[in-house]
C-alpha cells in the first residue's frame, strides 16, 4: 500500500488499473512560485515541491509516499493548466497538428529506496476539428489537465504518432515505478 500524494483521478486510474493498492492523502504546493527555463526543470520543481511539503506531512515509514507533476510543452512552450475556457483554446491551439511533449517527474519514496523518474512522451498531432475541439472545451474535461490535454480522450483520435508510454501522459509513469514497488 502507498499514499498516492496527488489529488488527481487519472493518477489513481493508472495506480488502480496496474493493480496497485494506494490511497489518495496530499499537501498542496503553489506551483506558481516556479520560476523554470525549461519544462523538464519546470516539471521537477513542481515534483520536488510537492514532495518535500507531503514527506513533511506524512514521512514515509507508515506508508511509502509517491509524488508526480506533468507538464505538456509544444513550440517550445510550457503549457500550464488551463484558467479558463479562453486559455484552454489558445493552449489547444498550440497543440493541434503538432509535435507535443508530455513531461512526468514522480518521486517514489520508502525507508530504504528514493526513485527520481523524468519521463517523456512525444504525441504528433493531427489538426484537431474546430466543432469537436468546442465541444471539449464545453464539457470542461480540460479543467485541471496540464495543457488541457487528454491522451485518452479529446486528443485520442488526432494522435498521428507517438512515442513513449501513454501512463507517462497522463501523469504516472507506471511502467518505470513498477520494478520498484516493494
Amino acid at each position: 500500500m502507498l499514499r498516492l500524494c496527488s489529488s488527481s483521478i487519472t493518477r489513481a486510474q493508472l495506480l488502480d488499473a496496474a493493480g496497485i493498492p494506494f490511497f489518495q492523502e496530499s499537501v498542496d504546493f503553489d506551483e506558481d512560485s516556479i520560476i523554470a527555463s525549461t519544462p523538464k526543470n519546470f516539471v521537477y520543481q513542481a515534483t520536488l515541491g510537492k514532495y518535500r511539503v507531503n514527506l513533511a506531512k506524512f514521512g514515509c515509514t507508515d506508508y511509502p509516499l509517491l509524488v508526480a507533476d506533468t507538464v505538456v510543452t509544444a513550440h517550445g512552450k510550457i503549457l500550464r493548466k488551463a484558467k479558463d475556457e479562453s486559455d484552454a483554446r489558445a493552449i489547444l491551439a498550440t497543440q493541434s497538428g503538432s509535435e507535443v511533449s508530455i513531461i512526468t517527474c514522480m518521486i517514489y519514496k520508502t525507508p530504504r529506496l528514493e526513485l527520481l523518474d523524468i519521463s517523456s512522451t512525444r504525441y504528433f498531432f493531427n489538426p484537431f476539428d474546430s466543432q469537436a475541439l468546442e465541444a471539449y472545451i464545453q464539457s470542461n474535461e480540460w479543467h485541471g489537465k496540464a495543457g488541457a490535454c487528454m491522451v485518452e480522450g479529446f486528443c485520442k483520435s488526432y494522435i498521428r504518432e507517438s512515442r513513449g508510454y501513454e501512463s507517462t501522459a497522463m501523469g504516472l509513469s507506471v511502467e518505470v515505478l513498477k520494478p520498484f514497488l516493494t
